[in-house]
């Protein structure tokens, strides 16, 4: 295996020894949640490298947008883009990577509450640290997104392995993208710009797309999907995200329509709220599958809403819902109420690779083929933090996108990227 920059020589027969120790560690956490007595204790009875968080540091990224735009709901249309990054340091010379939307006081929490926790601790100590950050901040999910996702990339360093072995293993190397490539822009009528957006995803190879639908009435959007269906053809999947902006009645009306233009899932057409109100009722109504949930804050909200059967496909997503492992947890429970899992991603480049990484390790809703293989979303608007964050894009081709093999999120991010936009 390749050894990894600046990182300290680990002999294989020792990385086995390592992680056979660090399996008995978990057993014996699980067994005992509280029988350390304290972290010290705890890394020594472990027999894990000793690693040590030295700094815990964010990152405001502000992007004034050459155009603005938006979803059906953005009344103004956005004319910046925001974003919160954060950097795990450690003794050994490695960092950490992790990446929220900067919104309901992330950056607060992790900077007061979260980080002051996290100096001096061992990553690779990831049960007990997850237990300590949701403890420690009343539920902020978004903050334990970007430090769950941090310390992921850091153990994937510290252990020479890309992040998906940290999680039992790949189930596949490449996983199916679609494109979000069709939202309200200033000075574009959406009968000029859908079908132009979605000519040139197909072009560039895309399978799958999505539109953003609900801004205006659903007689003038039908017309405008169904010239999408007509140009791209019978073969390319479409989507369709209402972004709440829908009435149960005005949305059920659409529905109707995106079913005879064979779309694949109708997204959150009704308001997002914490509890999904209405949800279950419109299922029951609607002829295409129901998919909601990328605003869910952990695995008891996830649940609520699959013990409702409100959705056909639930989306959570992991940077806002608190980490990788959260929507493992969540991918689970749905698969055993029959539910689909597609998790929502909306970011840069941390995010994304952290998704593709996820995307590797959710079963199929069935165990036949794999083919119903959920995709990742891949945003095609403007973000400068998807094109140039990292130091080396991931392989996309054919309608997919390459699981990473280098330690960690297996990309590298690009700090002059981050100077440059962070206020």
């Amino acid at each position: 295996m390749k050894q990894h920059a600046n990182q300290p020589f680990l002999p294989r027969c020792h990385r086995r020894h390592w992680l056979r120790l660090g399996a008995g560690a978990l057993a014996c956490s699980l067994a005992h949640p509280f029988g350390m007595s304290s972290a010290q204790d705890a890394d020594e009875s472990s027999g894990l490298p000793k690693v040590k968080i030295t700094a815990v540091k964010t990152y405001r990224l502000r992007h004034q947008l050459k155009r603005p735009f938006g979803a059906s709901v953005s009344v103004p249309l956005s004319k910046t883009r925001e974003l919160l990054m954060v950097k795990l340091e450690t003794d050994a010379g490695l960092v950490g990577w992790g990446e929220t939307a900067f919104i309901a006081g992330a950056r607060a929490t992790i900077d007061d509450q979260l980080a002051p926790r996290l100096i001096g601790q061992n990553p690779l100590a990831y049960r007990r640290l997850w237990r300590e950050l949701w403890g420690a901040n009343f539920g902020n999910a978004l903050a334990v997104g970007a430090i769950e996702t941090a310390l992921n990339d850091l153990r994937g360093k510290v252990l020479n392995v890309p992040l998906s072995e940290l999680f039992g293993g790949r189930l596949r190397s490449r996983v199916p993208v679609y494109v979000s490539a069709m939202e309200y822009t200033e000075g574009v009528e959406i009968e000029e710009h859908y079908p132009a957006s979605a000519a040139k995803m197909k072009a560039l190879g895309h399978t799958a797309m999505k539109m953003r639908l609900g801004r205006y009435s659903v007689s003038r959007e039908a017309k405008v999907a169904a010239a999408v269906r007509e140009l791209v053809g019978p073969d390319i999947r479409l989507m369709v995200d209402g972004n709440g902006a829908y009435t149960s009645d005005s949305a059920l009306r659409m529905a109707h329509v995106l079913n005879d233009l064979e779309v694949t899932f109708f997204e959150e057409p009704l308001p997002q709220s914490p509890m999904y109100v209405g949800y279950e009722d419109l299922r029951k109504k609607m002829p295409l599958p129901l998919a909601g949930g990328e605003v869910l804050e952990s695995r008891a909200a996830a649940k609520q809403l699959i013990d409702r059967q409100a959705v056909d496909i639930i989306q959570p997503d992991l940077s806002l819902c608190g980490g990788l492992g959260e929507v493992l947890f969540i991918s689970e429970m749905a698969s055993l109420a029959g539910i689909r899992c597609i998790p929502h991603c909306w970011g840069g480049d941390v995010l994304i690779a952290a998704t593709v990484h996820l995307l590797s390790l959710i079963h199929e809703p069935h165990f036949g083929l794999p083919t119903d293989t959920p995709w990742l979303e891949l945003d095609q608007s403007e973000n400068p933090w998807r094109d140039g964050l990292a130091r080396e894009k991931l392989e996309l081709k054919n309608g997919f996108i390459s699981v990473p093999t280098k330690p960690g999120l297996g990309i590298e991010v690009d700090e002059e990227v981050i100077k440059r936009y962070t206020v």
